[in-house]
């Protein structure tokens, strides 16, 4: 038997986790073959919660699980992982602002980037999918100076999937048949869901689409889902989050497909002029769980107002959170 890798998942009696927790012990992110220990880490009130969470995991008999590490401390959960998913945080409600949501969920980020820092294994691979996912991993990543940068991601795959789907149903074909869909920028209603250089059956999904539909509705759609969603169940996005995550995981695991990228929100390093530092989202490929910004892809003068307007909120967002930082 493989030597059991460690995952921790923050937020783990959570709506998402609770999508998540069965399908990383199923083996669904490292394959039916590798053992894993869950490290799972809750706030304190959240524990009785979370006790049944685990009960729920035991009596699934999963062979690849080998141990449960429940606690409340961000350094036991953190010990020695090689994966870490950043779920818990406050979640947004109707009527919220992301800036409300932002000065609650700044300070978890901190303690986690510091415990993170401290204990994690120095290839940890950390995806934050707590929002403001974008900024909460800028304050992560600025806690955690003795990692790599490299090291840490933040959540733009259910973004990317978001237009996947949108554009798979109105072309009348598989998502799989769709190839190099991209979503630039902040995970909020600002981020820039771009069609310029996707593929439907190997022809331009420009060419299959009209202007107006990819201005007026698939745009809209994809960067409003997630209140849409809140309006329609009171809650926000859970089981399509959870799945997102694995698959955001998996691809930096595992690697791209040949051909196609993903988007992921990165530590920006001057790319297409955004400002170095930001986390923010391009399309990305994957090779020996290296992550790299796709290079050299032409923007038209629409796109890159759009890219611009993303950097604008992120700097703000940056400017709110600086003492953190």
């Amino acid at each position: 038997m493989k030597t059991p890798v460690d995952i921790a998942v923050t937020g783990a009696a959570g709506q998402i986790s609770y999508s998540l927790l069965f399908r990383l012990a199923a083996g669904e992110l490292l394959g039916a073959d590798q053992p894993i220990v869950l490290r799972l880490l809750e706030i304190t009130p959240a524990m009785s919660a979370l006790a049944g969470v685990v009960m729920e995991l035991k009596d699934c008999a999963y062979p690849l699980l080998h141990k449960i590490v429940v606690t409340d401390n961000p350094k036991v959960a953190f010990d020695g992982v090689d994966y870490a998913f950043l779920v818990g945080a406050k979640p947004r409600k109707q009527g919220m602002l992301r800036s409300d949501l932002l000065q609650q969920n700044a300070e978890i980020f901190a303690v986690q980037g510091r415990a993170l820092n401290e204990v994690a294994s120095r290839q940890v691979k950390v995806l934050v999918t707590g929002n403001p996912a974008n900024t909460n991993a800028l304050i992560a990543v600025n806690n955690a100076p003795d990692l790599a940068p490299e090291c840490f991601t933040s959540m733009m795959m259910l973004d990317h999937t978001r237009a996947v789907s949108q554009l798979s149903e109105k072309c009348g074909v598989r998502s799989t048949e769709i190839k190099n869909v991209m979503v630039w920028g902040n995970h909020s209603c600002t981020q820039y869901p771009d069609l310029h250089h996707a593929k439907v059956k190997g022809v331009d999904a420009l060419e299959l689409v009209e202007n107006s539909w990819f201005v007026d509705e698939f745009m809209p759609t994809v960067q409003n889902r997630g209140t849409e969603v809140i309006k329609a169940r009171g809650q926000s996005s859970a089981a399509s989050a959870a799945n997102a995550a694995i698959g955001h995981m998996r691809a930096w695991v595992c690697g791209t497909a040949p051909g196609d990228w993903v988007s992921m929100a990165v530590p920006s390093d001057g790319s297409y002029g955004i400002a170095e530092g930001l986390m923010y989202s391009f399309p990305v490929t994957v090779t020996g769980g290296r992550i790299d910004i796709v290079r050299g892809l032409d923007i038209s003068d629409f796109s890159r107002a759009r890219l611009r307007l993303n950097e604008a909120e992120l700097k703000e967002e940056r400017e709110s959170i600086k003492h953190l930082l």
